[in-house]
């Protein structure tokens, strides 16, 4: 097991955001965190990577509390890719992927030659080889998240937390991204807002509503008709995919 949390809580002006999250994720899942919006997904990983300090419950990573261990024994271990990510200077996309090997190293540490291969080697891997140069401001929604998913992979870490990763994509670039993240040999876990792509992608899913959880298993035992009722207020009609074969939803308002 790489993650587990017992009995997670967060509140935020008096209002109980996460409440009672216990969940564990097995080494090589992907696991999905799915829900309506509010339900407490970003809350949730945000007190995961330890931005937001649970009010009560355990994070427990590799074996250890994860608010027993300073940030940066953390980002040696979890890789993010959050929802959003503001780049306000001029960086380009060297400099920014080149981040991803600061938990290892010393404040004036220089680049050494095993870094700049791994730098390599993760622009490869995203497609990005030829754009080193290039101010990251200047790049499309779909390839910053490129950007972002290879700076992950140069932390070397067994576990990448993604927020929303398909957020403002355009279909193409959802699937080419879901397809490289599924393609990851790490542990990942990802809040999803499609839940067709979370029924083709995930190994496992935590459906949240209202900060708790409310079911969680396979795709095909989460992603039911009257769980997503439940949930979201509309009706699915479930079924199979009739190219891929995957589970896949259709949704209409509710009658009700």
């Amino acid at each position: 097991m790489i993650l587990e949390t017992k009995g997670v809580d967060w509140s935020a002006n008096g209002k109980k955001i996460v409440q009672d999250i216990s969940l564990h994720i097995n080494e090589g899942e992907f696991v999905g965190l799915i829900g309506p919006n509010g339900s407490g997904k970003s809350s949730l990983l945000r007190a995961i990577y330890r931005i937001l300090r649970p009010n009560a419950g355990h994070i427990i990573l590799n074996g250890q509390e994860v608010w027993q261990q300073s940030a940066r024994e953390v980002a040696q271990q979890t890789a993010v890719v959050a929802q959003e990510t503001h780049i306000e200077f001029s960086f380009t996309v060297h400099q920014i992927v080149a981040m991803g090997r600061n938990p290892h190293k010393g404040m004036f540490d220089r680049d050494t030659a095993e870094d700049l291969t791994l730098i390599e080697a993760a622009l490869e891997r995203v497609g990005m080889t030829n754009f080193h140069g290039r101010d990251f401001r200047t790049l499309s929604g779909g390839e910053k998240q490129r950007v972002l998913i290879a700076r992950a992979l140069t932390q070397q870490t067994p576990f990448i937390i993604l927020d929303e990763p398909t957020n403002h994509l355009d279909i193409r670039y959802q699937l080419e991204i879901l397809e490289l993240i599924k393609t990851l040999e790490v542990t990942k876990l990802a809040a999803l807002h499609d839940l067709n792509l979370a029924a083709t992608y995930c190994d496992r899913l935590y459906l949240l509503r209202d900060g708790q959880i409310l079911a969680h298993g396979s795709p095909q035992q989460v992603l039911t008709s009257s769980l997503i009722k439940e949930a979201y207020g509309v009706y699915a009609e479930v079924g199979r995919h009739p190219i891929t074969g995957q589970l896949h939803l259709a949704f209409a308002p509710s009658s009700e």
